[in-house]
């Protein structure tokens, strides 16, 4: 063989050892820009509040809302739709999990579910399963879940749990409406089931609702049955088996009092301490540190009422 044809092939084998190397190195955290940030938010309604809410969302930078269910309150899609354009865009990411208040007008062709879907279409983004029902989607390296127990079908539980076992992200969120009784402050009661909580925190994944209109947020939790904290501390080290959840209503509807307590509550904010609507924010590639988020809960005075950091020791397959 001549030196030619010799170095030709080293050239060649060395490019498919070095390009197999960097696929299987390469982490799908890398994705995520840093300090991509979402705007979680829920029970939002038509008017000026939910537009504060809108206004605070845009002025804050945030690439991407996450709505936890409860729309405009008045079966009115277009309505809604041209809110959530009228201050950020039809262009502007939008997910949603469907809730209670939704069911009226969710399918058919001037339903909510269906501008979901066009808005994602634009986008050029996909998801699997029935949007907003029980759906997901990877977007820029985080893994979103999309349910709805206690609104919408049955199986949430293990749907998330299928879907998590399938997943490679190093952020993962399930994003539903309701709650138990236990994961609010208000005067809802058992909706969900154990199931999709656990399931969740089995596959390291933040649990996002609202349906309680105020903010709180457990600790970092080993078991939501038993309201097991598993650390009190901060930062928030993610693992499956260990996570948190949070309700964030305060999207403009309406402000609830606190009836509730429980020593699993890292924070609580309802009309009994003087809640004004608002946004928790969650900030992802903190900097640039890819498996680092932080987060706050802003409300429209510019107040910030919480704050914490969150790591993620989710095994990046």
């Amino acid at each position: 063989m001549s030196r030619w044809k010799y170095n030709v092939m080293f050239l060649l084998l060395t490019i498919v050892v070095v390009g197999a190397a960097c696929a299987q190195t390469s982490s799908p955290s890398l994705e995520t820009p840093p300090n991509f940030k979402i705007a979680f938010i829920g029970d939002q309604g038509l008017g000026e509040n939910a537009e504060a809410v809108l206004k605070l969302i845009k002025s804050e930078g945030a690439q991407a809302v996450l709505h936890q269910g409860d729309f405009d309150y008045k079966n009115n899609p277009p309505a809604w739709e041209a809110q959530i354009n009228k201050i950020l865009g039809p262009d502007f990411l939008y997910f949603a999990s469907v809730g209670n208040h939704d069911t009226g007008k969710w399918t058919g062709e001037n339903g909510y579910q269906q501008y979901l879907k066009n808005r994602l279409s634009r986008l050029g983004i996909t998801w699997d399963g029935d949007l907003g029902a029980k759906s997901s989607m990877r977007y820029k390296g985080i893994f979103i879940i999309l349910v709805s127990p206690g609104v919408l079908g049955t199986g949430h539980d293990i749907y998330i749990r299928d879907r998590l076992a399938a997943d490679k992200s190093l952020w993962r969120i399930c994003s539903w409406h309701e709650n138990m009784r236990l994961m609010q402050v208000a005067g809802k009661k058992d909706d969900t089931g154990w199931g999709v909580y656990e399931e969740a925190r089995k596959g390291g994944a933040i649990i996002a609702t609202a349906h309680d209109h105020s903010y709180g947020r457990t600790y970092l939790m080993s078991n939501f049955t038993t309201q097991a904290v598993a650390s009190r501390a901060n930062p928030l080290i993610i693992t499956e088996g260990q996570t948190f959840a949070f309700f964030s209503g305060l999207g403009g509807r309406s402000i609830y009092e606190q009836k509730l307590n429980g020593s699993w509550w890292a924070k609580i904010y309802t009309k009994t301490q003087g809640a004004r609507y608002g946004v928790l924010f969650g900030v992802f590639n903190l900097d640039g540190v890819s498996n680092k988020a932080m987060f706050y809960f802003k409300n429209i005075k510019g107040e910030v009422v919480d704050r914490f950091d969150v790591i993620s020791h989710v095994h990046n397959k």
